[in-house]
């Protein structure tokens, strides 16, 4: 398809990815535990890439950075600051980060999707099956990874049970 090569749809696909176990862990009533923690290095990681990949995108200014580039940079400015925080124990400095980083996410997202010329809504147009089948793909890794996540944490806390029952 135009305009998709692999680094945009790994990047798009690292988006996805960060906007739904984002919000998994965001609304998920529980904080700071085993999951809580485990999850947030994923998201952590899929956001650091999502930042990083940006700036071997340039289809916008084609050769040169643009305003989105300066926005990525804060963005990992932003989630080493998140993670300073919770390194440091400093809970509502670290909830401050990581929600301010995550809407930035969703903005972010909002305008991939927004302008009829991105490439989201071209393939939305044009190719509307290819893009239901990644987004759900994506669904899946990230139910995946909350699964996998989840299952070695009481795999774990079962054997630690045993061990010293």
């Amino acid at each position: 398809m135009d305009g998709w090569s692999l680094l945009i749809a790994a990047h798009a696909a690292g988006a996805t990815l960060a906007l739904l176990l984002g919000a998994y862990v965001v609304l998920r009533r529980r904080k700071g535990d085993l999951l809580h923690r485990r999850l947030g290095v994923v998201w952590m990681a899929s956001m650091y890439w999502v930042s990083f990949s940006s700036f071997g995108i340039k289809e916008l200014t084609p050769g040169h950075f643009s305003w989105i580039h300066g926005l990525s940079a804060w963005t990992i400015f932003s989630l080493s600051m998140a993670l300073w925080a919770a390194m440091t124990h400093r809970v509502q400095a670290h909830q401050q980060w990581v929600l301010g980083s995550y809407f930035g996410l969703v903005g972010a997202g909002l305008a991939a999707v927004a302008f009829p010329q991105r490439l989201v809504p071209q393939t939305a147009v044009h190719h509307p099956l290819v893009l239901l089948v990644a987004i759900a793909a994506t669904a899946v890794a990230t139910f995946a990874v909350v699964r996998v996540v989840s299952l070695t944490r009481g795999a774990r806390a079962k054997a630690m049970a045993v061990s010293t029952g």
